[in-house]
């Protein structure tokens, strides 16, 4: 996972429409069209993994955007990693099988820490452990609610328990397109021997260079691209 480093463009979904959240509140979401669409462009312009994640699920524990997620699948044929609404080990393999390449574990990772070993026994490499964070604390369900877990110290834990790689999230900073905080991702990545995904706030090709120097693995970027901030080819070559 991850040879080189990675752009990724995110497709966060809510009511069947692709939407952008600020500091991950509902309600400030900006909606861009159609998901299927926006995945294909992505491809199209050099996408090697797409990130998606079922807003809807996130909030609400249910997934409710299968129809879109199961449309992109067919569409494309680069990696995707799947967040939002996944509760149960049979949920990911469900997911897994029908041609998901990573689930991402927010709220059941953190409920559950055992869920991850149980879906690696089956599905090895395939878990992703969302570990979001506001004010330093790891938060969940949505980004509603604390959890009181610093998240370097839980993303040992689940590097110990079999996630084959760790999605950090700034909540503070995100989707507000005002630049990353480098810190936090350099404490997670030095806590770990497995890939660091970094996620929130990116603004700029220097946002994306100065994660890619704090150790990341990849990046998720989302407001970013959609509003034409740099696109995904100069994001891309940037970092080769």
């Amino acid at each position: 996972m991850f040879p080189e480093f990675e752009v990724i463009p995110a497709v966060d979904m809510q009511d069947g429409q692709v939407v952008q959240l600020v500091g991950g509140e509902r309600g400030t979401g900006k909606t861009y069209g159609d998901p299927v669409d926006a995945a294909g462009r992505w491809v199209a312009a050099g996408a090697q993994t797409l990130h998606l994640v079922d807003l809807d699920g996130a909030f609400e524990g249910e997934r409710a955007n299968a129809d879109a997620i199961e449309a992109i699948l067919g569409a494309v044929d680069v990696d995707v990693q799947l967040g939002g609404g996944i509760r149960t080990a049979e949920d990911a393999r469900d997911l897994l099988d029908a041609g998901v390449d990573r689930v991402i574990l927010g709220t059941a990772a953190v409920e559950r820490p055992e869920i991850v070993a149980e879906i690696s026994e089956t599905h090895s490499g395939s878990v992703l452990v969302s570990l979001d964070a506001s004010d330093g604390e790891v938060v969940v369900s949505g980004w509603t609610e604390g959890t009181g877990l610093d998240p370097a110290e839980a993303a040992a834990r689940y590097a110990d328990l079999g996630a084959a790689g760790i999605l950090f999230t700034d909540v503070d900073v995100e989707g507000r397109l005002e630049g990353v905080r480098t810190g936090p991702v350099e404490r997670v990545v030095e806590a770990v021997d497995i890939p660091v995904i970094a996620s929130g706030g990116v603004a700029s090709i220097e946002d994306v260079r100065a994660l890619q120097d704090a150790g990341a693995a990849a990046v998720v970027v989302g407001s970013a691209l959609y509003e034409g901030a740099f696109t995904l080819g100069e994001a891309i070559e940037a970092v080769q």
